[in-house]
C-alpha cells in the first residue's frame, strides 16, 4: 500500500507529506483546493506522462516521492521486473521518486537507484489503478477486459499452457520460414559457408599452434646470438683448446687444495665435499651449453616458413575469431548449418508436421479456455449489474464480449460437431474479449471504452471491483470524483462500496458528498490557502471532531443542526460498518434513510 506520499513543488503544492492508511482513506475540500492535484501526482509516480506546465511557478523542479510497502503477493510480482533493472526490494518496502524539471527531463528513481520511466510503468500497474477523472482508468484499456475476466473466473493456469504451447508455435515457425527463405539467398549462404570451412580446415589448424610458432620465430631469429653466448659460456667453463686456465681448472685446482686441508684438518670435509659439488656442475654446464649450442638451427628458410604460416593464421583470426579456438568453433557452426540447409526438406517437413500437431493441441486448450471464459462472462455480467442496480444504473445494461476472429494460419480448433474452423491467437488464446455497455433500453450495445463517462466508468469500476475484490490484487485503489452525478441515496451505496472495498485494498477516495465521507476509517481535509501573496495546498488529518466539522460543511452549514446531524451521520455509519464487520447490524435501506435525514440533501 503507499503509506507516504511527499509532493513538492507540484501545480499548487509548494510542500505537503500526505500519510495514508489501511483502510478507507477520503480526501475532501473544496472544489480547486488540489485534491485531484494529490491524484495526479500519484499518477506520476505509476509512470504516467509528465507535464512541463505543471511545475509549480517560479520553480525550477517538481518533485513526487512515494513510500511503499509491498505484501508478499506484491513483492513476487514486482521482484522480477525490479530484478531486470539491477534493485532488490529492502524489507517488504520501495520509494518511488519523480521529478520534473524545467529542461524537460524527467528523472525515476527507485529506491534511490535512477531508472528508465518503462520500469516505473511496468512496477506501476501492481501498486496503484486510478479510477475517474485521472487518465490511468484500466477500464478504457480493452486488453485490462480479459485481464479482468479470468482473473474473475480462475484461468491462470490454463493460459499458462497455451502461452507455452504458443511460444512452441512461434519458434517453430520461424525456425520454418528461415529454412523456406528465397532460394537464391540460400544457395549464396550455402556457398559463403562452404568457402569458410573449407579455408579453415584446409589449414588444418592445431590448439595452441599459433603461441608454438612465436616461441620458435624468436628463437629462429635469434640462433646467431644464441650460438655465440652459448658458445663464449662453454668457453669460460672448459676451455678444449687449452688455450687459457678455464673456470673447471680452478675449480679442480679448489677441490685438490681443499682436499689436501682435509688431510691437515679432518674438520674442513665439507668444504672439500662443496668444493668437488662444484667441479661436477660446472662440467655438467659446460655439457649442457656445448650440447645447446651445437643444437641451435640457424635457418633462414625455416624462419620464413613459420613468419608464413603465422600469416595465415592472423588472416584467419581477423576474419573468424580472435584465437585459433574460435576460429574453429566458427568451422564447427559453419558445418552444422550446411548440414541443416542439406537437411532441410526433411527438417521442414518435420517442423511442418510439428506445426500442425501444436496448431490442434494448443487449439483444443483454447477451445476449453473461450468456453470457461464464455461462461464466466455470464457470470460476471449478471454480478455487475446487480451491482450497478444499487448504483443509480439500474437501466444500464452491462456485458462481456467474448468473440473470435477467423484466420488461415491459426489455431486448429475443432467444433463438438466434429466441424473444423481456424482462429487467430496469441499467448493468451483466440478470444478478444470486451465490455459492453447500453445507457438504457432500446439501446445498443457499445465499447465501454468508447462509451461510458467519467462518472459511469467510476461507478461501473466500482461494481466490477465489487464483484472481483477477492480475485484483485492490486493494493492500492484510488477513486477520484467517484460521486460524480450522484445525490445522496446513491452516495450512500456508493459509500458503502467504498468502504466494504477496503477489506482488501488500501482505498483512497476523493468525494464532495458527505455520505460517502462518512464511511472513513481516515479522513484527509484538503485546503487551499494564501501565504505571503502565494496560493498553496496544504492538508489535515482529521480528528473525529474534526470529521464532524468537516460533514457538517459539506452539508452547507456550520450551524448547531447541521453539526448535529454530521455526528449522528458518522455514529449510524459507524455503528453500520461495526454491524457489518460482525456479520450483522442494519439493513443498508435504514441506513440511506438515517444519512438522508440531513438539512439540504437531496437524492
Amino acid at each position: 500500500m503507499l503509506q507516504l506520499l511527499t509532493i513538492t513543488n507540484y501545480a499548487l503544492i509548494d510542500h505537503l507529506e500526505l500519510s495514508l492508511e489501511p483502510g478507507l482513506n477520503v480526501l475532501t475540500g473544496e472544489t480547486g483546493a488540489g485534491k485531484s492535484i494529490i491524484v495526479d501526482a500519484i499518477g506520476l509516480l505509476l509512470g504516467e506522462r509528465a507535464e512541463d506546465e505543471s511545475i509549480r511557478a517560479e520553480t525550477k523542479q517538481a518533485r513526487v516521492e512515494g513510500l511503499f510497502s509491498l505484501s508478499k503477493a506484491a513483492t513476487k510480482t514486482i521482484a522480477p521486473i525490479l530484478e531486470e533493472a539491477g534493485l532488490t526490494i529492502d524489507d517488504g518496502e520501495i520509494v518511488v521518486v519523480r521529478e520534473i524539471n524545467q529542461q524537460g527531463r524527467n528523472i525515476c528513481r527507485i529506491n534511490g537507484s535512477i531508472v528508465p520511466l518503462k520500469v516505473l510503468s511496468g512496477i506501476g500497474e501492481y501498486l496503484v489503478d486510478i479510477h475517474g477523472q485521472s487518465q490511468h482508468l484500466s477500464l478504457l484499456n480493452v486488453q485490462e477486459h480479459l485481464e479482468i475476466l479470468d482473473r474473475y473466473a480462475g484461468l491462470g493456469d490454463l493460459r499458462g499452457k497455451i502461452a507455452d504451447g504458443v511460444r512452441r508455435i512461434n519458434a517453430a515457425r520461424n525456425e520454418l520460414a528461415t529454412l523456406q527463405g528465397d532460394a537464391q539467398e540460400l544457395a549464396r549462404r550455402v556457398d559463403l559457408l562452404q568457402y569458410q570451412y573449407q579455408e579453415i580446415t584446409g589449414v588444418k589448424l592445431e590448439l595452441g599452434e599459433d603461441d608454438a610458432l612465436e616461441a620458435e620465430q624468436h628463437l629462429s631469429g635469434n640462433a646467431e646470438r644464441l650460438q655465440q653466448q652459448s658458445d663464449d659460456a662453454y668457453r669460460a667453463l672448459y676451455d678444449a683448446d687449452g688455450s687459457g686456465v678455464s673456470a673447471i681448472d680452478q675449480l679442480g685446482q679448489v677441490a685438490q687444495d681443499t682436499a689436501n686441508l682435509v688431510g691437515l684438518d679432518p674438520s674442513l670435509t665439507d668444504m672439500r665435499d662443496a668444493a668437488e659439488s662444484l667441479v661436477i656442475q660446472a662440467q655438467e654446464l659446460a655439457h649442457a651449453l656445448q650440447s645447446y649450442r651445437d643444437g641451435v638451427e640457424h635457418s633462414p628458410e625455416r624462419l620464413q616458413e613459420i613468419e608464413d604460416r603465422l600469416e595465415v593464421i592472423r588472416q584467419l583470426k581477423r576474419k573468424y575469431g580472435d584465437t585459433i579456438d574460435d576460429v574453429l568453433a566458427f568451422a564447427e557452426d559453419a558445418s552444422a548449418q550446411l548440414e541443416g540447409i542439406t537437411n532441410s526438406d526433411e527438417r521442414s517437413e518435420a517442423l511442418e508436421a510439428e506445426i500442425l500437431s501444436l496448431l490442434k493441441e494448443v487449439g483444443a486448450l483454447s477451445k476449453e479456455l473461450s468456453a470457461a471464459r464464455s461462461e464466466a462472462a455470464s457470470r460476471l455480467a449478471v454480478a455487475v449489474e446487480g451491482e450497478l442496480g444499487g448504483l443509480a444504473m439500474e437501466a444500464t445494461t452491462f456485458r462481456v464480449g467474448v468473440t473470435q476472429e477467423a484466420s488461415e494460419d491459426g489455431l486448429l480448433v475443432t467444433a463438438d460437431d466434429g466441424s473444423e474452423a481456424r482462429y487467430s491467437f496469441d499467448a493468451t488464446g483466440i478470444d478478444h474479449v470486451e465490455f459492453l455497455l447500453s445507457p438504457g433500453p432500446g439501446e445498443p450495445l457499445r465499447s465501454l471504452a468508447a462509451t461510458a463517462s467519467g462518472g459511469e466508468a467510476s461507478r461501473l469500476m466500482l461494481a466490477i471491483k465489487g464483484v472481483l475484490t477477492a480475485a484483485d490484487q492490486t493494493p492500492t485503489l484510488v477513486f477520484d470524483e467517484v460521486d460524480a452525478g450522484i445525490g445522496g441515496r446513491i452516495g450512500t451505496v456508493v459509500g458503502d462500496k467504498t468502504w466494504r472495498l477496503s477489506a482488501n485494498h488500501q482505498v483512497v477516495c476523493v468525494t464532495h458528498l458527505p455520505q460517502i465521507a462518512a464511511f472513513a476509517d481516515h479522513h484527509v481535509h484538503i485546503e487551499k490557502s494564501v501565504v505571503q501573496g502565494r496560493t498553496v495546498t496544504s492538508t489535515q488529518k482529521l480528528s473525529p471532531d474534526g470529521m464532524v466539522e468537516e460533514i457538517s460543511n459539506m452539508l452547507g452549514s456550520t450551524s448547531a443542526i447541521t453539526r448535529s446531524h454530521a455526528k449522528e451521520m458518522l455514529e449510524q455509519t459507524s455503528k453500520w460498518k461495526k454491524g457489518y464487520r460482525n456479520g450483522g447490524g442494519a439493513d443498508l435501506a435504514t441506513l440511506q434513510l438515517n444519512l438522508l435525514d440531513t438539512p439540504g440533501e437531496s437524492n
